[in-house]
């Protein structure tokens, strides 16, 4: 019995397959998700608080405004340091730190009573925050866990801060008319610091941490030592980009970007429709419904920018927002008609998708920094946000109407049509095999 068992046991059928997992990088881009979410709630305030702060204080929309900008300015000039940052410290930490300063300046609002004090608190504290859950999150999170799907995943990942508006905007707008501002700061105080602990425990700075490799890589890829000198590299990376073509264009058409959304329409867009007689509450559910249409547009666009060449994606996206927003003066009114969803559907289906096909470009052009290039970039798209934050109030004030800043940001939008188109495509290396663009996604030939 023994040696019929013994021949018999290198014969012995092998045992079923696992069933295959989901690979670890999916979990750490669902945490980024919630976490990029939570963070949103902070985003979704400034549009809400211009009325009332005009009304209890008496502070000027050109002045409120002010505030918003700075918020803004710094959102953009904090992401590139933030991305070295991640890279010396690792993502968790950074992460939660920032969560917490915004927590604190979305907190301290409650018992300012000047409008230096919503400079600091707004401004200062929460933009510095921000700028460090900015889209250079997400950007390192899809370079460090994945080699392929780069594009779905940062398109999932920028979705989810239209996905926070769309949770948060109706709450805040609720809370805001009904009972007052202050509930809905301390309600984004909240929300920052519930995201806390889900960073601290369940995010992982690299594949190597928990012994992986990339999601769709080949070969185990080490995690690389801490990078010291954050600010110099930081600083270095951006001399060596704007030596060239390619940044200048990009930094360009996302400042139009930046303009034309957050700087526009997230910050002006309720007020605006307001002195159409649209009631706050409306209008800002309609601007958490571009949040819905926007989760789609970003995936889809991540979907596109994983098949077709980002410079023409680009230029179609700018185009298209270009002429909505020349067309909505004529469809702002007391209330809600069947153009004015059209354009909803419309310009939210555009709002961010202009993001995954300007990262594509970054990882083309500027391979391993990418994500320090993106978040100058990034930089940019806030400056552009911050002047029509602050331009658009200024507008307001002077002219009574909103209606020359929508025109103009139409027209900004077109010029970046042309930009995008004017971006050259990086040769692909010899022996490359010649697809459309060195890119490190599948890309079908044409």
């Amino acid at each position: 019995m023994t040696q019929t068992s013994e021949a018999a046991a290198p014969v012995e059928a092998p045992e079923p397959a696992r069933p295959p997992r989901i690979h670890r990088a999916w979990f750490v881009a669902a945490v980024t998700f919630v976490t990029i979410i939570g963070a949103a709630a902070f985003r979704s305030l400034p549009g809400l608080l211009i009325d009332p702060l005009h009304q209890e204080f008496g502070w000027s929309r050109g002045t409120i405004g002010a505030a918003v900008s700075v918020n803004l300015a710094l959102y953009g000039l904090t992401a590139p340091f933030a991305a070295a940052l991640m890279d010396r410290f690792g993502i968790r930490r950074v992460v939660a730190v920032a969560l917490t300063v915004i927590a604190i300046g979305a907190g301290l609002t409650v018992w300012m009573t000047a409008a230096w004090q919503l400079l600091l608190c707004w401004g200062l504290l929460v933009g510095l925050g921000s700028g460090s859950m900015a889209l250079a999150f997400a950007a390192t999170v899809t370079n460090r866990w994945f080699t392929t799907r780069r594009g779905l995943v940062t398109g999932i990942l920028t979705a989810g801060s239209a996905s926070g508006q769309l949770i948060f905007l109706p709450l805040l707008s609720w809370m805001v008319e009904r009972h007052d501002w202050r509930p809905a700061a301390v309600t984004v105080a909240l929300a920052a610091l519930a995201v806390v602990p889900f960073v601290w425990l369940l995010l992982r700075d690299h594949p190597a941490d928990v012994g992986l490799k990339p999601y769709g890589a080949t070969e185990f890829v080490p995690k690389p030592a801490p990078v010291t000198g954050a600010a110099r590299r930081t600083v270095g990376v951006l001399l060596s980009a704007v030596r060239t073509g390619p940044f200048w264009l990009l930094a360009g058409t996302f400042a139009i970007c930046g303009a034309s959304t957050n700087g526009l329409v997230q910050t002006h867009f309720v007020p605006a429709a307001h002195d159409h007689g649209l009631p706050v509450t409306t209008a800002a559910s309609l601007l958490a419904v571009i949040g819905v249409f926007d989760v789609v547009g970003t995936i889809a666009s991540g979907w596109f920018t994983d098949r077709f060449e980002a410079r023409r994606l680009l230029a179609v996206y700018y185009a298209l927002r270009g002429l909505s927003l020349l067309f909505l003066p004529m469809l702002l009114g007391p209330a809600i008609h069947p153009p004015m969803i059209f354009f909803i559907v419309f310009y939210g289906l555009d709002w961010v998708a202009t993001v995954p096909p300007t990262l594509a470009l970054c990882r083309e052009h500027f391979g391993e920094d990418s994500a320090i290039v993106f978040g100058w970039v990034l930089a940019s798209h806030q400056i552009g946000a911050a002047l029509v934050a602050y331009l658009g109030g200024v507008a307001r004030d002077v002219f009574g109407t909103y209606d020359m800043v929508w025109y103009v940001s139409g027209a900004l939008c077109a010029a970046a049509a042309l930009m995008a188109l004017v971006i050259r495509r990086r040769p692909v290396p010899a022996g490359g095999g010649g697809g459309p663009r060195a890119v490190n996604v599948p890309v079908p030939a044409a």
